[in-house]
């Protein structure tokens, strides 16, 4: 199990003005790597930063760091079954930027 701690991320949204401070697990001040995340992992981080409905989908799915990090937009907003409007941040603002990341940390 993985230590939460609040980050603040502009690109965020909130239910009621638009930011939201965000608990994201956290290793030696950095995300550690999505690919190393187990399914229990990845639930947490989406419980954590505010999706916690959505979240069990991503159990009933199994998708583990790996898959995560495979995820398409197609499949973030039809794979899951959940309800647009979280599908639609949930990729934005966190599948993408995760892939994004993980990508940095490998190019180096």
């Amino acid at each position: 199990m993985r230590n939460y701690c609040n980050l603040t991320d502009s690109g965020m949204e909130d239910k009621a003005n638009g930011t939201v401070d965000t608990k994201s697990p956290v290793e030696n001040g950095q995300l550690p790597d999505p690919a190393n995340w187990g399914v229990a992992d990845v639930v947490n981080y989406f419980k954590a930063t505010g999706f916690e409905e959505q979240a069990t989908a991503f159990q009933d799915q199994e998708i583990d760091g790996k898959s995560l990090l495979l995820m398409t937009r197609n499949d973030v907003l039809t794979g899951l079954s959940i309800k647009l409007g979280p599908a639609l941040k949930i990729y934005e603002y966190h599948v993408k930027q995760l892939q994004t990341q993980h990508l940095k940390s490998n190019a180096s």
